[in-house]
């Protein structure tokens, strides 16, 4: 059995490792990159030379081998700080457990290693100028030709897809298949002839990390390059990995409720009006005692969902109650942090605009909130038959 005194150890280990390379490496700069939307290419090395890229990959296959719960951990650490740089490490991550889940032995020698290092990085590519939410709409497709196959199609709003190395893409391979989803494939493309990003997209927050619109123009990939070996299966292996990334949305949710409620601790302590902190007047207590409350239960609620995933149970129910939840509490609690904080909220020269910006993204990645209150109520009825 293993030792969990042990295990704690290892991981407050792990976790203070990254609040100083944090603390070090990011918080000086983050304000700066963050408005001049800068991507942040000496911090992504630091990164990679921390194990973040194979942070959640065996360590057979040279990454660090950590539980959900560690990693959900040091994304709020992470979104605490810097909230885009937790997703330049988890799209890039989802695409490695899709592999490390789904993949023949073959790929997950050849590819693992090399995510594992951050020799190669990306994400997924699953999102369509005309389909989001409803993946089996996709409209990009894969035909066989010879040894491989030739992919033509566009994706957008693709995280890491200027500065990203190698993708996930979901194609459909079989256009009539029913029901639709066994159609649909996922291939691992690297960029190069064929493959490249059409233009950045700009945004209202989440800076530092790139999204993009990608083309792919008779795009050849090896038919070894389709995970799992088998055409029809990417719809199953892409919505297991969305367990995943839902719950590390939810904990990117924690860390910028958390950010937000500390910024607005400490300020109201040093704002006086009327002769008194801020802190003294009831309207902000009460604000105060609503934010703690909401973070700490989106915190509950995302170990929740990590230790069901880490026991390899179904966990869409609970991945989407905490992405739902803690998503939810980022947004009103960066609106909080504003209000807290008056007119310096609006300026640039504090952080909380910044949470403020952010937020709302977290409510729509990984699936809608709307999409998450649907899964949620199915999950509750197939669950409580009578």
């Amino acid at each position: 059995m293993p030792d969990p005194a042990k295990s704690n150890d290892d991981e407050r280990m792990i976790l203070d490792s990254v609040e100083q390379f944090l603390e070090r490496d990011v918080k000086p700069y983050a304000m700066h990159l963050e408005h001049e939307d800068i991507w942040p290419e000496d911090i992504v090395g630091k990164m990679a030379e921390l194990g973040l890229f194979g942070s959640i990959i065996h360590e057979e296959y040279g990454g660090l081998g950590l539980s959900c719960s560690t990693y959900a951990k040091i994304v709020e650490v992470v979104s605490r700080e810097w909230m885009s740089l937790s997703g330049i490490f988890n799209s890039h991550l989802i695409m490695a457990s899709c592999v490390q889940r789904n993949g023949t032995d073959a790929q997950k020698r050849k590819w693992l290693p090399k995510f594992a290092s951050g020799e190669i990085r990306g994400g997924l590519a699953l999102t369509e100028p005309n389909c989001g939410t409803d993946l089996q709409a996709i409209r990009t497709r894969a035909d066989r030709d010879g040894d491989g196959y030739r992919i033509n199609g566009t994706k957008t709003w693709i995280s890491n897809g200027i500065h990203g190395h190698c993708f996930a893409v979901m194609v459909k391979t079989d256009l009539n298949a029913e029901p639709r989803h066994k159609g649909v494939s996922v291939f691992l493309v690297e960029k190069g002839e064929g493959f490249r990003p059409s233009r950045k997209l700009e945004k209202l927050g989440y800076k530092g990390i790139d999204s993009a619109e990608l083309l792919f123009e008779n795009c050849h990939v090896p038919a070894e390059n389709l995970i799992g070996g088998v055409e029809g299966q990417g719809f199953r292996h892409i919505m297991g990995g969305l367990e995943l990334g839902r719950i590390n949305v939810a904990a990117r949710g924690v860390g910028v409720s958390q950010a937000a409620l500390d910024e607005s601790v400490k300020y109201s302590q040093q704002r006086e009006t009327f002769g008194k902190p801020i802190a003294e007047h009831q309207a902000i207590q009460l604000m105060l005692a609503d934010m703690v409350t909401r973070t700490e239960a989106a915190r509950l609620l995302v170990y929740r969902a990590a230790d069901a995933f880490d026991r390899g149970e179904r966990c869409d129910m609970e991945a989407g109650m905490a992405k739902l939840f803690a998503t939810e509490a980022a947004v009103t609690n960066s609106m909080d942090a504003l209000r807290v904080h008056g007119g310096y909220g609006y300026s640039k020269e504090f952080p909380v605009e910044r949470y403020y910006r952010d937020a709302p993204l977290l409510t729509i990645g990984e699936g809608t909130n709307e999409l998450q209150r649907i899964i949620i109520a199915r999950q509750l009825i197939a669950r409580n038959p009578i």
